[in-house]
C-alpha cells in the first residue's frame, strides 16, 4: 500500500479544488463582493451590522437566502459535472478509438456500459446499429443516432443549467416583493397617524434591502448561467466530434496518425 509521504491533498482533491473554484466561480464572486461593497461601507457607516439589515429586509430576505444556496449548489454541480474532463475523458476515448480501430464491436459496447457518460452512452446505442453486410457499415444510420443521442444528452444538461437563469429571473421579482411590502408598511403607518420619520424609515429600508437582496443574488447567478450554457455547448460539440471521428476510424477513413504533408515525399524517394 503506497503512503502519502507529506500531508497535503491529493491531486484528484486538487483538481476538484480547482474546478470548484475556477474562473467563473471567480468572476460570480467578484461581482458579489463588488456589488455589496457599497451595501457593507453603508453598514459601516451606521451602527448595524449585517445581520440586522437582513433582519431589516423582512421576510423576504428568508426567500432570497435560500434562493442563493441553490444557486450556489448548482453552480458547484454544474462546474463539477459538466467540466471537459467529465464529459470527455481521455482514458475513454483512447479505448475505444483501439477498440474501434480493430472492429471489435463486442468489446467496444461492453466498455461504454462500464464506463456510462454522455460520450459512451451516445456511441452504445449507435454500436447497436453497425452492419457489416452493408455499405460503410451502416455509417449514415450510425451518425443519425450519435447526432440525436448527443443533442438529447446536452438537453438534459441544460435543464439544470436552466435553474441558475430560473434564479437569476426570479431573485429581481422576490426583492420587488419585499419593496411593496416595505411601502405598504411606510403608507400603513401614515394612514395611522404615525407620521414620524423613524417610523417611515423603517418601511423604506426595508423595501430597498430587500430590492439589493434580489439583485445581489441576480446578477451572479445570471453569469454563472451564461457561462455553463456555453460550457455546455462548446464540450458536447468536442464530444460530438470525437464520436464522429470513432465512426471514421472504424470504417477505416481516419487513421491514428495524420496523413502526410501535401508535396512531402519519403526519403527513399527524394535522391
Amino acid at each position: 500500500m503506497q503512503i502519502r509521504s507529506e500531508l497535503g491533498p491529493t491531486p484528484n482533491e486538487t483538481a476538484l479544488m480547482r474546478t470548484i473554484f475556477s474562473l467563473p466561480h471567480a468572476v460570480a464572486a467578484g461581482l458579489f463582493f463588488c456589488l455589496s461593497g457599497p451595501l457593507h461601507a453603508a453598514v459601516e457607516d451606521s451602527t448595524k451590522s449585517l445581520l440586522d439589515l437582513y433582519r431589516e429586509g423582512g421576510p423576504v430576505m428568508h426567500l432570497v437566502a435560500f434562493c442563493s444556496i441553490a444557486a450556489v449548489a448548482l453552480a458547484v454541480y454544474c462546474g463539477v459535472s459538466f467540466r471537459k474532463g467529465r464529459l470527455l475523458p481521455a482514458a475513454v476515448v483512447s479505448s475505444l478509438n483501439e477498440l474501434l480501430s480493430s472492429r471489435n464491436l463486442q468489446q467496444a459496447y461492453a466498455f461504454c456500459k462500464q464506463h456510462p457518460s454522455p460520450l459512451t452512452h451516445s456511441l452504445a446505442s449507435a454500436l447497436i446499429k453497425a452492419n457489416f453486410e452493408r455499405d460503410m457499415y451502416n455509417k449514415a444510420a450510425m451518425e443519425n443516432s450519435l447526432a440525436d443521442d448527443c443533442f438529447r444528452e446536452e438537453t438534459k444538461m441544460m435543464v439544470t443549467v436552466n435553474y441558475l437563469n430560473t434564479l437569476a429571473v426570479l431573485a429581481p421579482m422576490i426583492g420587488l416583493l419585499g419593496t411593496v411590502f416595505g411601502m405598504i408598511r411606510s403608507f400603513s403607518s401614515l394612514a395611522a397617524g404615525h407620521a414620524e420619520a423613524s417610523e417611515l424609515a423603517k418601511g423604506i429600508g426595508e423595501a430597498l434591502v430587500a430590492t439589493a437582496g434580489g439583485l445581489l443574488l441576480a446578477i451572479p447567478a445570471m453569469f454563472l448561467y451564461f457561462y455553463y450554457r456555453g460550457m455546455v455547448s462548446a464540450n458536447m460539440a468536442e464530444v460530438h466530434a470525437a464520436l464522429s471521428h470513432m465512426l471514421d476510424r472504424f470504417t477505416g477513413e481516419a487513421h491514428g496518425t495524420p496523413p502526410p504533408t501535401p508535396g512531402a515525399l519519403p526519403a527513399q524517394l527524394e535522391h
